[in-house]
């Protein structure tokens, strides 16, 4: 298929294409060995980001806070495990004595 650029620089896709890629508003443009390569971006919006960020309960405070640990290199603290309620066998122990086998003549 072929398209044309105007003298704008604006090029002006087929339907068969656009119809292929969906509802994209937005195309990532790069070039590789000599051709223009169109990638369809979904650009999240913001308030998709902010309907997402009050769905899960986070704050702005929150959100700040991320951010300057992210930026600050530090280790983030861990949380202890609870205890297992069950018997955790050690390495190299057997977790029950095994019995022999009887010898079958």
């Amino acid at each position: 298929m072929l398209a044309k650029m105007t003298s704008k620089n604006q090029l002006t896709l087929p339907k068969s294409v656009v119809e292929a890629v969906a509802a994209t508003e937005y195309f990532d443009v790069e070039v590789r060995e000599g051709q223009i390569v169109l990638t369809p971006v979904r650009i999240q919006r913001g308030d998709a980001v902010r309907a997402k960020l009050a769905a899960l309960g986070l704050t702005e405070a929150d959100v700040s806070d991320a951010v300057r640990w992210a930026r600050s290199g530090v280790a983030a603290p861990r949380a202890a495990e609870p205890r297992a309620k069950y018997a955790v066998a050690k390495r190299g122990a057997s977790a029950a004595p095994r019995k022999k086998a009887s010898k079958r003549a």
